[in-house]
């Protein structure tokens, strides 16, 4: 006869049957029960973080860093509601999280119960599904369920709302192998007749350009593309979320596209007559003007999600599908063909493209006796050889880390691009160090985003996690400055940082180490004397020019053939 086991081992036996290594989370009134089962087990690694936001941050880099669910365990209430940020964090990038919140006796919801929140009515708007577990026979398919939602199709975070009297009942364990959900059925390959016109098109070009996005990351298709674009020998540009699915050092890679793109890479978007779009979602910040938005492509548009085709901009050819699959056809079609990669270097449209390059985008003051922050993420990329992972917060830092260190491969460049969440970085190192603990792990910051989650340095310390954290610190919300700068008149409302932390003295606090760096001649130096701390957590404060912007950068309201460049000695470089 099968044993009866009380929710609460249920809970535990079934992540550990999903193959769950890290939960991150935080204790509390309604999930005590997990907690004490937890308690007496040493197979799943709890991380106990200093805030509930930390917790999804956390899960979240290690979803990107692995591919694998992250799993979060917080409290009813406030523990519920601190999580909200970051669920919708993962849910604008397509992060696949398992998001497990306490709840008051089902006796009690609706009755105001002590940290009793709507959690499913909260979340839903941020969601890729949630579930309300009412009996403890529910919890196990439930939280199969929940893991087959979150990384299946187009991933997701998905929240479990669990009543603290369904962890207390009993009932027989079986948890399944498989699930199988009637209204839930994602498509992965891509229909046959769709893929070989769109081959077709592409061999036809005279301009082609090749635009990806994230879901190259998400679906592993990083080798697929590769494949596929040397294949062709056309230009190819990622998005912010896309970058390290195609190596960034191939001269085949015009860099990042859009807002704070490379003016090659936004140029030969706007020029190009053929246009294939592949796990990218056409945001506003890829896109500028619609209107002005490739006014003479023909695009195809490949996607997991039948959602996303035609959302924000219409497209001649969808092909709905997983990227591995579509592209792994797109190039058996071409092969069939015998195209040849076209020549670089005769190439008319290559040529364009090069010339384009000349105008050295990003160029930047090498001579400064100010600390450049764009320097020091060159030195970063030059003491790592490339090949750390990189995680960010929000704003300018995030936009340099993007231009200027070079990702050659997929899952190593963490950051929140849709929802653009300040305090995201640390945290979210904290995963990717937990899954790698012997690999480097960069949390590149700024000042203003360091101390929104700067609690979490005490979790840092407690797992032993010697994450670099190298904050280019302007003494501003250094994006906000840069608009107020150019749009709202030099109008810094609110944008300076006053009555900042010593980081240093921040950091040894909390029993780390910590730098402070003034001059660009000891920047390597420092850089270098960090990653040799092979275990310790080093705080590195990089005390960067305040003038500096971000370029190249397209204005709200204008296309992306329109973009400021940085200022020279003889024009200020605004092209229209």
């Amino acid at each position: 006869m099968s044993q009866k086991l009380r929710g609460a081992e249920i809970f535990v036996r079934a992540l550990i049957d999903e193959g769950v290594e890290f939960v991150f989370g935080y204790p509390g009134g309604s999930v005590l029960h997990i907690y004490d089962e937890l308690y007496k087990q040493d197979r799943l690694k709890h991380i106990l973080v200093r805030h509930e936001q930390g917790a999804t941050h956390a899960a979240d880099g290690y979803a990107r860093a692995t591919g694998k669910p992250g799993v979060v365990l917080v409290t009813s209430g406030p523990g519920a509601t601190n999580c909200v940020t970051g669920i919708a964090t993962a849910y604008l990038d397509s992060i696949p999280l398992v998001v497990f919140t306490g709840q008051v006796p089902t006796s009690l919801i609706g009755n105001d119960a002590f940290q009793e929140v709507d959690c499913i009515g909260i979340t839903r708007p941020c969601v890729k599904h949630n579930f309300l577990v009412e009996r403890v026979e529910d919890l196990a398919i439930t939280i199969k369920k929940a893991f087959f939602v979150a990384a299946s199709g187009r991933p997701g975070p998905v929240v479990v709302d669990i009543p603290k009297d369904v962890t207390a009942n009993s009932c027989v364990y079986d948890y399944p192998e498989t699930v199988e959900m009637r209204s839930y059925k994602p498509t992965s390959k891509g229909h046959p007749g769709q893929i070989k016109k769109a081959a077709s098109m592409l061999m036809a070009a005279q301009r082609p350009m090749i635009y990806t996005g994230g879901g190259v990351v998400l679906d592993n298709a990083a080798a697929e593309l590769t494949r596929f674009t040397r294949q062709l020998g056309y230009p190819i540009t990622n998005t912010l979320m896309g970058l390290g699915a195609y190596p960034a050092t191939d001269p085949q890679f015009v860099g990042m596209l859009g807002m704070h793109g490379t003016y090659e890479a936004n140029m030969a978007m706007h020029h190009c007559d053929v246009l294939v779009a592949i796990g990218a979602r056409f945001d506003d910040r890829v896109t500028g003007d619609l209107a002005k938005f490739c006014p003479e492509a023909k695009i195809i548009h490949i996607d997991i999600d039948p959602a996303s085709i035609s959302k924000n901009v219409r497209v001649d050819l969808p092909i709905v599908g997983s990227v591995s699959n579509v592209l792994a056809e797109l190039s058996r079609h071409i092969d069939a063909e015998d195209f040849k990669p076209v020549d670089r270097a005769s190439d008319p449209w290559w040529q364009q493209i090069r010339e384009w390059q000349k105008l050295d985008c990003l160029h930047y003051d090498r001579a400064s006796k100010l600390i450049k922050p764009q320097f020091v993420v060159e030195t970063l990329y030059k003491v790592t050889n490339g090949d750390a992972y990189i995680t960010s917060d929000v704003g300018q830092h995030q936009m340099w880390a993007a231009q200027f260190y070079k990702f050659d491969k997929p899952r190593r460049w963490i950051n929140s691009g849709g929802l653009g969440t300040m305090g995201f970085g640390l945290p979210s190192a904290m995963g990717v160090q937990l899954a790698y603990p012997e690999s480097p792990v960069a949390c590149i910051t700024g000042e203003a985003s360091f101390v929104m989650c700067m609690q979490e340095l005490s979790t840092c310390r407690q797992y032993s996690l010697p994450i670099k954290v190298v904050c280019l610190n302007n003494r501003y919300m250094g994006m906000v400055r840069q608009w107020q700068e150019f749009f709202y008149d030099r109008r810094y409302s609110h944008s300076y940082m006053d009555a900042l932390p010593d980081f240093v003295k921040l950091a040894e606090a909390f029993g780390h180490v910590g730098y402070r760096i003034e001059y660009p001649g000891d920047v390597e130096g420092a850089l270098r004397e960090a990653f040799a701390a092979k275990d310790r957590l080093v705080f590195l404060d990089f005390i960067t020019d305040q003038t500096e912007n971000v370029y190249p950068m397209i204005a709200a309201g204008k296309g992306q053939h329109e973009m400021h460049l940085a200022p020279s000695s003889t024009s200020d470089r605004e092209l229209a």
